[in-house]
């Protein structure tokens, strides 16, 4: 299925039903007086949090949504039926926008939550509504309001605990293939994961915390380049960053810590907030360094780089270093809770 983030659809709710003009009209009840009953309310259009869902890409083929028109009264004081409201769902963490004032109307952050986006019409009165001691036969009866019209922008942005960062190749997609039941592609090339992927790392019962992985940066992807920082507002709810290092790039030429650097600054340049958040430096790949130099190799980047945060050493393919990371960080967002 295609991943689906933003999407633009029109919203219109049911008009309000008119209100009815009528006389009770039967055998040996003459001037029966009016009887038009007023009109029913138009329906509201809703969208609900589905925690079933996870990509907006059915709104692709329909943008058009309309709820039902309330009907019209009738004689013998009898009210139209309300409108019924049209619900439509939306994954969970779907925030809603209007388009012509980019106002965001609201964020639907949990399962089973709802906003109504478009207020139905009020209904019309009959005339039974306008019957007075002085007026007994009231000619007037008022029409139902239209109901509202909008034009939406949906995006979504994916709810996790923790984000992955880092190049393509660090090793994002196995590491979350390693902790969690989540299975991304994963290959020997960069750019293999090219959608967000969310995983539930389980560390114990009733003990356990999802990640994000999103399509690898590189240097200038704030100025578009790759896969650019179009994914990065999925990291924008999470509570930790971890930050994956490839200890052993197959390219000998590359230097692990200015590669590292240039991440810091593109997310610096996407969002300081982001950029501020608590990051986690985790050295991944550490299978393929000689046993006796790993630990002084990791030291010496870490040094390099000046990270005063914690700093954890793991190869993703082999497992290894895997489960005390992953017991490190539930116990970091158990006390953050």
């Amino acid at each position: 299925m295609k991943f689906v983030d933003e999407v633009n659809i029109r919203v219109e709710a049911g008009n309000g039903g008119a209100g009815c003009m009528s006389f009770r009209r039967e055998k040996y009840i003459p001037r029966g007086g009016p009887d038009g009953g007023d009109g029913g309310d138009g329906g509201d259009v809703v969208l609900v949090a589905d925690a079933d869902l996870n990509t907006l890409v059915d709104f692709r083929y329909k943008r058009l949504f309309r709820a039902e028109h309330g009907r019209r009264g009738e004689g013998g004081n009898r009210t139209g039926r309300r409108g019924e409201d049209l619900r439509i769902r939306v994954p969970v963490g779907t925030v809603v926008s209007e388009r012509d004032t980019d106002e965001v109307m609201g964020e639907l952050l949990a399962p089973g939550e709802e906003l109504i986006v478009a207020k139905g019409g009020r209904h019309g009165l009959g005339n039974t509504r306008f019957k007075s001691s002085t007026n007994r036969a009231p000619r007037k009866t008022t029409p139902g309001t239209a109901g509202e019209q909008r034009e939406l922008g949906l995006e979504l942005k994916l709810l996790a605990d923790v984000g992955l960062v880092g190049l393509p190749n660090a090793g994002k997609s196995t590491f979350i293939r390693a902790v969690s039941a989540a299975r991304p592609k994963v290959a020997d090339y960069p750019f293999t994961t090219l959608y967000p992927n969310l995983g539930v790392v389980s560390v114990a019962p009733d003990r356990s915390f999802v990640v994000a992985d999103v399509p690898g940066l590189i240097e200038g992807a704030a100025d578009g380049a790759g896969l650019g920082i179009r994914f990065l507002k999925h990291l924008s709810r999470t509570r930790l960053l971890l930050h994956l290092v490839d200890v052993a790039p197959m390219d000998e030429s590359a230097d692990p810590v200015k590669d590292a650097r240039a991440i810091a600054a593109e997310l610096e340049r996407f969002s300081p907030e982001l950029a501020a958040r608590e990051r986690w430096l985790v050295l991944n790949k550490i299978d393929l360094l000689a046993a006796d130099v790993r630990e002084s190799h990791c030291r010496t980047l870490a040094e390099r780089l000046g990270h005063t945060g914690p700093v954890y050493h793991v190869s993703a393919l082999s497992g290894e270093g895997c489960r005390e990371l992953c017991q490190a960080i539930m116990n970091h967002l158990e006390e953050q809770r």
